[in-house]
This record gives C-alpha cells, structure tokens and sequence, in this order.
C-alpha cells in the first residue's frame, strides 16, 4: 500500500452537534464539517500507516470499518466510510449492530464485490427500491472508463437524494493531506480530540440522555419516578420489617435506592458543566 495516495472519509447522517460527542470516543484527532444534512468527519493523522513502517501498516479499509461500526454501534444513525489506496477504493456501511456491508473496486474500476452489498446498501438508507438500486447496480458492471474514484463518486451522486452534499474538495482519490488541507479553517470546521476518560463517561451520559430513554434517566419524568419510588419504597420497606418478610422488605429497599440514586444522578448531572 501507497500512503501518499491514501485517503479517508467518515460520513455521518446526522448534524454535527449531534456527531461530535461520539465521535470523541474514537480517540483520534479529526476535522468535523457539516456536508448538508450529513456531517463528514476528516482524520487529522493516519493511523494506516502504523508509525511509517509499511509493513506493518494496517489496510486503510480495516481501520475506517472499525471506526465507522463503533461510531454506528453508539448512535441511532448509520456511519458510511469511504476509503482508497494506491490499488483499490471502496466503503463500508455501518448501522447500529447490524453486520456491516461493504464493497470494493481495483484501481481501474473493475468491481470486485458481491452485488447483494448494493440492495442492502440501499435499503439500509432508505433509499429509491427501483432508480436509485438501478444506479447503485451500475457501479457493479464492467465499466472501462470508470475508474475507482469515479465509482466512488458515482455512490456520492445516488446519496444527495438523501441531503448529503459535501464541501468542495472533499472528494474520493485525494490524499489524506489534501482532505484535511481543504477541511482545515477558515471553513466552519470542529476539532475532534481525546479528552481523557472522565470526558468520555461524560460524553456516553450525554449519548444516553439523548437517546430514547432519556426522558426516564434525566428530567421531569425522571425526577417523577424518582419521587414515586422513594414514595412506594418507605413504607413497603416498614410494612416488610414489622412483618418480619425479608422479600417485602428488599423490594423496599430496592424501590427506595433506585430513587435516591435517581435523584442525586439529576443533582449530579444539573451541576456538571
């Protein structure tokens, strides 16, 4: 593999507010810029190149799949990674923890993945079941004047449907270098760093109250539950200790610290900044 002509893109459907807590956790240096109503994350460095020593370079693919399944594992929204070297091109879909799709092309666009990759491709984004899987289905056949990044460029093409749009420059065959040039300021870009674990544990609360289930870990309805248990438990407790049953009296308990630790997580959380 040829570093100097390697290059990577990690794609997110989602606004960048919403990308930049999790993508913290890759504990990588990145560029973050919104592309329309996807948000595409540029890495800083290049962990492909393991330090220079080539023989002991992890392939490019390798290590965007692994990023984008944990970016995807941790959200609600899929993660699509692009990536190419100096002999092939392709992407890797991921979407929470269903098993990634993924397809390939050498250099001069001879495609070399399997065509059930594309239908899938599609399906998980929600994509046109006739015109857009017709276009993707091209990108599969023998096309001498296509090259790899023109397959890539053509899988770009079918996505502006779904919003995503990318800034100018920020295009399949540049190298690793060039992206970041063109990511850096003075656009509107943020930077995306290793914080340190506390950040992180701070950064997957922030994930968990905004999920679905946020509502009853923190706010109103939190605090209510909270109430209502420290309300039920007190007395169940009581009533299990004068009865002498051990079961009533640790389904007390239990009611009675679920809500107390309820309510000091909100206190916790209210002052944290």
């Amino acid at each position: 593999m040829n570093a100097t002509s390697t290059g990577a893109l990690l794609l997110c459907r989602a606004d960048p507010e919403t990308v930049r807590p999790l993508a913290h956790l890759l504990r990588e240096q990145m560029l973050l810029v919104r592309a329309e109503e996807w948000s595409a994350l540029v890495p800083e460095g290049k962990p492909w190149r393991a330090g220079g020593a080539e023989q002991d370079a992890e392939p490019v693919d390798r290590v965007l799949g692994g990023w984008a399944t944990a970016l995807a594992v941790g959200s609600t929204w899929p993660v699509l990674a692009l990536w190419w070297d100096a002999d092939r091109a392709g992407y890797t879909l991921a979407a929470g923890f269903r098993r990634p799709v993924g397809y390939v092309w050498l250099t001069d666009g001879t495609p070399v993945g399997e065509d059930e990759a594309m239908r899938t491709f599609a399906a998980r984004l929600g994509l046109d079941p006739v015109l857009d899987v017709q276009a993707l289905e091209q990108l599969t056949r023998p096309d001498p004047e296509s090259d790899a990044e023109a397959r890539l460029r053509g899988l770009l093409a079918v996505l502006t449907g779904t919003g995503l749009a990318l800034p100018a420059g920020l295009s399949p065959g540049e190298t690793a270098d060039r992206l970041r040039s063109v990511a850096a300021p003075p656009r509107q870009v943020d930077r995306v760093e290793w914080a340190g674990w506390r950040d992180a544990v701070r950064v997957e609360l922030d994930a968990v109250e905004s999920s679905r289930v946020g509502p009853w870990v923190r706010g109103p309805r939190a605090r209510a539950v909270a109430a209502v248990q420290l309300a039920a438990g007190l007395p169940l407790l009581l009533w299990g200790a004068r009865r002498r049953s051990g079961g009533w009296a640790a389904a007390g308990a239990v009611l009675l610290a679920q809500g107390a630790l309820g309510l000091l997580y909100e206190r916790a959380r209210a002052g944290t900044p």
